[in-house]
């Protein structure tokens, strides 16, 4: 969420219980200096910012450590550079994988937290379609006591209940918080999340390639589909895309994951939270009462 994940989202999600995370991207100082500033205003509770390591700022990744992150998170690309430097500073290291392998590594550097991120994630996730339900039991085995969060189609009470039964400890959410007031997208971006359906999404590498990201080849982003996409895709090599995409005012991408389909209404972040939470708890007390014979709660 690089950029739509702001210091009142942020604030709002920490207020709330959580632990809310700036969306650092790759670390444009003025946009962090702007957000961390309504941030700190808005809350005393821990918080963090998140960074895509394969290209951010290291410049901003330490200016970043001397604000006072509660954590740290870094994803896609090798987190060896700087987690050294974020465990030195005495804040929590949340490294993202998509995969076992990685996760492994992420240990060995010193992570406190690992991000199982499956393919079901809106926005970009590792080539390898693993989803969610695969990658993050297969993770928890290799990381030991590290804690692991779920990520990916987890929208709500139920998905969140799903992670802990998987291992998890808990859940990194987007799409669902990319749908809340505070989020940093245009109306039109959130109308078309409470319009869309899971099947309307889909991984690719054509908007990256047409609108001149640096994404490296290795990810792909999921989603909303549209016309551009349709007209478009499969031909990422061809001369004219980036082209035809500045001409195309309804190209631009909009992010989203595969249980976007849940979403039905735009709310608060803070009550988000609270809902999350008190919907997996009804279910894990359902299962119980039906463990032990009696009516679910």
């Amino acid at each position: 969420m690089g950029g739509s994940a702001g210091g009142a989202l942020a604030a709002a999600v920490s207020n709330g219980g959580g632990l809310g995370l700036v969306g650092g991207g790759l670390g444009d100082r003025e946009w962090l200096e702007r957000e961390l500033a309504l941030l700190r205003a808005a809350t005393t509770k821990p918080w963090g910012v998140g960074f895509l390591t394969w290209g951010v700022d290291p410049g901003a990744v330490a200016w970043t450590l001397d604000q006072g992150p509660a954590a740290v998170m870094l994803s896609f690309g090798d987190p060896g550079p700087y987690a050294k430097s974020v465990r030195d500073a005495g804040v929590t290291l949340i490294v993202q994988v998509n995969d076992a392998e990685s996760a492994r590594r992420a240990v060995d550097l010193g992570a406190d937290v690992i991000v199982a991120q499956g393919s079901d994630a809106g926005g970009h996730s590792g080539r390898d379609a693993i989803g969610t339900l695969s990658v993050v039991p297969s993770v928890v085995d290799v990381v030991g006591s590290t804690p692991v969060l779920a990520a990916g189609g987890i929208v709500d009470g139920r998905g969140l209940a799903a992670a802990l039964a998987l291992g998890a400890g808990g859940a990194l959410i987007g799409t669902r918080f990319q749908a809340s007031h505070e989020a940093l997208v245009p109306p039109a971006v959130s109308e078309a999340l409470l319009a869309a359906g899971g099947a309307d999404t889909e991984r690719n590498r054509v908007l990256d390639v047409a609108r001149g990201s640096r994404w490296p080849a290795g990810y792909l982003g999921r989603t909303l589909r549209n016309s551009f996409l349709e007209e478009w895709r499969g031909r990422e090599a061809d001369p004219g895309v980036q082209q035809a995409y500045r001409d195309d005012p309804g190209a631009a991408p909009v992010w989203a994951g595969q249980a976007v389909g849940l979403i039905s209404t735009l709310e608060p972040a803070q009550d988000l939270v609270a809902s999350i939470a008190g919907g997996a708890e009804a279910v894990l007390e359902s299962l119980i009462g039906m463990r032990h014979g009696l009516d679910p709660v």
